[in-house]
């Protein structure tokens, strides 16, 4: 075959009906957007193979004779097919090696889509079902309904395990959501929060290279391979830094998360906008609106140590909390090197007693703390201060004041609370306090445009009792088993799904402040004194 015809077949042609880059954004991770540009460049590859073919031996001078031109003839003919099958197979194995990588990531990529779109379509198919079955009784249809929460619960915990990454995030915000969803759902992902993928340490070093530029041996004396601690988006491993001395904590992001957080983010707005097609009345496409704004500052460690900074000079002027926010020695956008500071978590009752350590007064500085972070002007909202966040560590050197600090880690989710809704919020829970209900629909209205007929479901979600409790000026009582039986009977008939809708048209940044509240709730109660319900003091 002539060299030039060979050529033509080998170089490639011209890419057809590529779909706008809009469209592949919506679906495809990073990696996948940037296949045609490597099919582009393995074109180079195939086109580059002309050089061989038009290096064909030279040979010397006629010598006479039919044999011998002949056996010149098919040598010639012999060589120039094992140049041709030389620069091809070349060429193939080259373009393999460089295709494998996306290969196998489009491969993953597609299991990953095709395990939610599986469990989707059964989960939404089972419900169809257990809601089209006629039952004879209210509490024969409660007991099927329970049973396909059960059953819908059990497949998608098995595909936030399997797919991981951003999807264990997901579950962990699931099992909090107590009031929104059933409780089959939210029992059954409980799990997840002790389940957090731990990074190889090899992974681990290549990130590092990666993004430094440099070996952790270079800039660390030692480095404990062995994390101590492992969350869905990252883990902290003990080092000593080599320049310093100084003993450091490192926060490394699991290092698989880059590639696959864009796809699993477009899976989980179609899975909530899929839902919402099929069970409009439970609209959850706040939760995924939610991650898509979040997600990318909570994965960017340099905003991190910005917002520890921040709040580290806020409270260092403003409070006499005895609080501790490691300083960070340097951050790249996936690696954080702060100051090593050890704790205990806030449940840790052994700790806490064995140290003499007042478990009212660490509710008095934790409700202090997060008061402040809502109510402060100008203070910084720590958004997610759930137990692994905070730890209680003994403090022998002050003489005056707590014996004890308390150290608050991970601060990737803050947000800054506009002063108009701080103040309006703070009037809200003064009316509440003085059971001013007047007063309560008017502010409700100004920090969430709540109206009339929603508000006796607000106030109840805001505070966590009945709203009648609030209406008779009783809401610093404890909650009776009357009023807990109460809220879940309210809950079953048909409340959940107007507080659902509800919590989907107020602002996001509304949202944060009843997140915190109820994880700043929850750690208190970790130390089994009463709290407040509604507001941490």
């Amino acid at each position: 075959m002539p060299a030039r015809i060979a050529t033509r077949f080998l170089t490639p042609k011209p890419t057809l009906g590529r779909f706008p880059p809009s469209v592949i954004q919506a679906w495809s991770c990073q990696q996948c957007v940037r296949w045609d540009n490597n099919r582009s460049a393995g074109g180079l590859i195939l086109d580059n193979t002309r050089l061989y073919h038009g290096m064909s031996p030279r040979y010397g001078q006629k010598t006479g004779g039919a044999q011998e031109e002949a056996s010149r003839v098919n040598g010639r003919k012999r060589s120039r097919k094992g140049f041709v099958l030389a620069a091809a197979t070349g060429t193939l194995g080259g373009t393999l090696l460089f295709f494998y990588d996306d290969v196998k990531h489009a491969y993953r990529a597609a299991e990953r889509t095709g395990r939610v779109v599986a469990a989707l379509l059964v989960c939404i198919n089972d419900y169809r079902v257990t809601l089209n079955k006629e039952t004879r009784t209210e509490e024969e249809r409660t007991t099927l309904l329970n049973a396909c929460h059960q059953r819908c619960a059990d497949r998608t915990l098995k595909v936030l395990e399997k797919n991981g990454s951003i999807f264990i995030k997901l579950g962990q915000h699931l099992s909090s959501l107590g009031y929104l969803l059933p409780l089959e759902w939210t029992t059954t992902f409980i799990p997840l929060q002790d389940q957090c993928p731990v990074s190889s340490f090899e992974s681990v070093q290549e990130m590092f290279l990666r993004d430094t530029g440099h070996t952790i041996d270079e800039i660390f004396s030692s480095f404990d391979p062995m994390p101590i601690g492992a969350a869905s988006l990252a883990q902290v491993h003990v080092a000593v830094l080599r320049e310093t001395g100084q003993k450091v904590a490192v926060k490394v992001q699991h290092p698989t998360l880059q590639e696959w957080a864009p796809l699993d983010l477009s899976l989980t707005r179609f899975t909530f906008s899929s839902l919402k097609r099929v069970f409009p009345e439970y609209d959850l496409e706040w939760l995924a609106r939610e991650m898509d704004f979040s997600l990318p500052q909570e994965l960017d460690f340099q905003m991190e140590a910005e917002n520890a900074r921040v709040a580290r000079e806020y409270f260092s002027k403003r409070t006499n909390a005895p609080l501790i926010i490691p300083k960070v020695i340097w951050a790249k956008k996936r690696l954080l090197v702060m100051e090593f500071i050890s704790g205990h978590r806030p449940d840790d009752l052994e700790f806490l007693d064995s140290n003499n350590i007042d478990r009212d007064e660490v509710s008095a500085s934790l409700a202090h703390i997060f008061n402040e972070m809502i109510f402060g002007d100008g203070a910084p909202l720590h958004c997610d201060p759930h137990g692994g966040n905070i730890a209680i560590c003994k403090n022998n050197t002050r003489k005056r004041g707590p014996n004890f600090d308390i150290v608050l880690y991970d601060h990737g989710l803050y947000r800054t609370i506009p002063k108009e809704m701080r103040i309006n919020y703070a009037k809200l829970w003064l009316a509440v306090i003085n059971a001013d209900e007047k007063e309560m629909r008017k502010y409700a209205y100004e920090v969430a445009g709540v109206t009339d007929e929603e508000f006796p479901l607000f106030a109840s979600a805001i505070t966590g009792r009945d709203y009648t409790v609030l209406a008779q000026n009783q809401v610093a009582s404890s909650r009776s088993s009357e009023e807990k039986e109460s809220i879940t009977t309210a809950l079953g008939d048909g409340m959940l799904q107007e507080l659902v809708s509800l919590l989907g048209k107020v602002p996001r940044i509304m949202l944060l402040i009843l997140k915190t509240n109820d994880l700043s709730k929850s750690s208190l109660n970790y130390l089994h004194i009463h709290v407040f319900d509604g507001t941490n003091g």
